[in-house]
């Protein structure tokens, strides 16, 4: 019972809101953002266990697909036990420990995703741009290693913040804007100057996200020189439907994220309601999307997906069979 705590301490506690003033709409409200959560939680959960048993899908791309898959479903546990004990049993208070717990999972794992992203353009410049040698320098161990750079980079620069707010002094009960735990929102209620925490933060995010975010958009353009270098219309249109999935993903995670951001650090008059959907927004739209999109769009995620619905539907009436013959 960490994060949930209903007795008053010493210590600082913090209020969440989930959507203000629509507080006795609480249970309905519940329904959709349950269903988001479910899609969400079951749809990158398929993906990762697609391609982990389907050999074919034993490649770079899809090794990527699973990483994005994977700080998409730790991200969407990361806020669910707040979200939904906002919603469910009225349960906003929460610890100051227990919030610096939180607000650095959820901001690890978002810049996990912005790395991630960024590893994903560097897969699609190679086999776009550089054919020849993508399966010269994609290999399992290169992988590897990206994977592991990525993960000690969020541990570098995410880790010292929370540590620097573990020492700030906070008032005690005051209101957040949102049910989770976010860095913006918190500093707002400290003792000392909170601009300048707050532009730290600022600075933090841009750098993280912003330099990802370039050298994405750089990728693309050496892309987008190189397709058009193609002759055939044919080629060009599959090379760059090979781009589609990812050009989404980026879209659906850095657009709600700067928005909320912005408004919380330059908007403060925005209404309350306005930041709370940005930040569903901004933590439930790429989970939810990215399956979705990645298996209407990927025709071997699709058909592996299928054969796996097959096989068990196969499977089901055999077992059945052979319990009767043993029975």
């Amino acid at each position: 019972m960490i994060i949930f705590n209903n007795t008053t301490s010493s210590s600082p506690n913090f209020l969440l809101t989930a959507f203000p003033g629509l507080e006795l709409a609480h249970i309905w409200i519940s329904i959709p953002v349950c269903c988001l959560y479910t899609i969400a939680l079951l749809g990158n959960s398929m993906i990762l266990f697609v391609i982990i048993i389907e050999r074919s899908l034993h490649k770079p791309m899809y090794y990527f697909l699973s990483m994005l898959s994977a700080v998409d479903l730790c991200l969407t546990i990361s806020t669910l036990p707040t979200v939904l004990g906002v919603l469910w049993f009225h349960a906003r208070e929460i610890s100051l420990k227990a919030c610096l717990i939180q607000m650095f999972f959820v901001h690890g794992f978002s810049f996990l995703e912005s790395s991630v992203l960024v590893a994903m353009a560097f897969d699609r410049f190679m086999a776009i741009c550089n054919p020849m040698k993508y399966a010269i320098i994609f290999t399992d161990m290169v992988i590897l290693v990206i994977g592991l750079v990525i993960c000690l980079r969020q541990v570098i620069f995410t880790f010292p913040m929370v540590l620097t707010l573990k020492n700030v002094s906070f008032y005690a009960g005051k209101e957040l804007s949102h049910p989770f735990c976010y860095h913006p929102d918190m500093i707002k209620y400290s003792y000392s100057n909170p601009w300048i925490s707050s532009f730290l933060g600022m600075f933090l995010q841009l750098y993280l996200t912003g330099t990802d975010l370039l050298f994405i958009l750089f990728s693309y353009i050496l892309i987008l020189r190189t397709v058009l270098s193609i002759v055939a219309p044919k080629k060009q249109q599959k090379a760059l439907s090979t781009c589609v999935c990812h050009i989404c993903a980026v879209t659906i995670f850095y657009v709600p994220m700067i928005s909320l951001s912005l408004t919380h650090r330059l908007l403060s008059s925005t209404p309350r309601v306005v930041c709370s959907i940005l930040a569903n927004v901004y933590l439930l739209l790429p989970p939810v999307l990215n399956p979705i999109i990645y298996s209407l769009k990927t025709k071997t995620i699709r058909h592996a997906m299928l054969q796996l619905f097959q096989f068990k539907r196969s499977w089901g009436p055999n077992v059945r069979g052979l319990r009767g013959r043993w029975d």
